[in-house]
């Protein structure tokens, strides 16, 4: 699959500790995963990596293309064909295709609605699941984050965190990130957890960490503080958020 990640922008920290550290953020949609980790990452010194965006990636390709994303067949088959690329730097991150850059256009309505049936086909998976570890074990320390990562990509990862929240409060989320209304959010969301559920297990080692009445800074200081506990991370010296 010619698939690749950009490795070349730097947070310019890193973790002192010599030791390779993955700290997995798993969870369901809307509960803030992309913005926690992100603000982890760049807390930690760390590199981002955003799956969910790879398996749009594709998916936009393929509705690009006119193929008809409901039949498995049609999706294994063309899943290596487009190049996709992503940033790991979590203060730029981005997704190209073939050289374009499509972080906007992944994130449309329409993308949402096939991305489900894409992710759950097995050539998919497999292709992206390996591109994910490689990207992984490319780094000195990555925040990855997903619905599989501590379960499947990253099992072995040094930090484990299942995100959630209360459905209202993710719908609102999602709403407020899309411009749509929280009852449609909503009624979508429920869907694809549905379509995801065989994804979205929560390692058994995780910690669960409920967002419902928590501010992002709350979430980050949490994850960060789990990464100092659980790994031994000495922390860089810190940049103001």
């Amino acid at each position: 699959m010619k698939t690749s990640a950009s490795l070349e922008s730097d947070t310019g920290e890193e973790s002192d500790t010599g030791t390779r550290l993955v700290v997995a953020v798993d969870g369901p949609s809307g509960a803030g995963k992309s913005s926690a980790s992100r603000g982890a990452a760049t807390a930690l010194g760390l590199r981002y990596l955003d799956t969910g965006a790879m398996y749009r990636a594709l998916t936009w390709w393929l509705l690009d293309r006119g193929a008809d994303v409901s039949d498995a067949g049609v999706v294994a088959g063309l899943a290596a064909e487009p190049v996709i690329e992503v940033s790991t730097d979590p203060r730029a991150p981005w997704t190209k295709v073939d050289g374009t850059d499509v972080s906007a256009a992944i994130r449309t309505r329409e993308v949402t609605g096939a991305v489900s049936a894409v992710a759950a086909v097995p050539q998919v998976r497999a292709h992206l699941i390996a591109l994910q570890r490689q990207i992984i074990a490319n780094t000195s320390g990555i925040v990855a984050e997903g619905r599989d990562i501590g379960t499947v990509v990253a099992p072995d990862a040094s930090v484990k965190v299942f995100l959630t929240a209360d459905s209202a409060a993710r719908a609102r989320r999602r709403a407020a990130e899309v411009s749509s209304s929280a009852a449609a959010t909503r009624a979508d969301q429920e869907r694809r957890d549905r379509l995801d559920a065989a994804q979205s297990e929560k390692a058994a080692d995780a910690v669960v960490i409920d967002s419902t009445g928590l501010g992002l800074d709350e979430v980050v200081d949490t994850i960060v503080r789990l990464a100092r506990e659980r790994a031994g991370v000495c922390l860089p010296r810190q940049k103001s958020r």
